[in-house]
């Protein structure tokens, strides 16, 4: 009997947020990028618009701002309907998409940034 796989939805990711989407902002993802739920974000200093987080990036992509809140597929332009988990507000680990090749304390660092802003990264079931 075959069965479906479905992917991680709002639900999964956040467990909690502030009242009257005080938690959410909404923001540009820059072009050039298909993002999922889920997804880290830094902010390019150079023109404000967010990019997944790279670790070894010295443009201030490298400094976790939020989780994305939607899929957000930003392959040919800028998306400009993108939601952000930007601030107080409980997201699943599991459900939390990191670079590919980020290491442990790379992690732990953007989860301190993260937390700094008042989003809390816990294991949930």
């Amino acid at each position: 009997m075959p069965f479906i796989t479905e992917r991680p939805n709002l639900g999964d990711l956040l467990k909690y947020e502030a009242p009257n989407l005080y938690s959410r902002e909404a923001v540009t993802i820059a072009a050039g990028q298909n993002l999922l739920l889920g997804t880290v974000l830094g902010r390019n200093a150079a023109d404000g618009k967010l990019h997944a987080l790279d670790p070894a990036a010295t443009d201030g992509t490298e400094i976790a701002i939020g989780v994305l809140a939607t899929d957000s597929d930003a392959t040919l332009i800028d998306r400009e309907d993108a939601i952000l988990i930007a601030r107080h507000a409980i997201v699943a680990r599991h459900a939390v998409t990191w670079p590919s090749g980020i290491s442990v304390p790379q992690q732990t660092e953007a989860e301190g940034q993260l937390a700094l802003l008042g989003i809390l990264v816990r294991q949930s079931a």
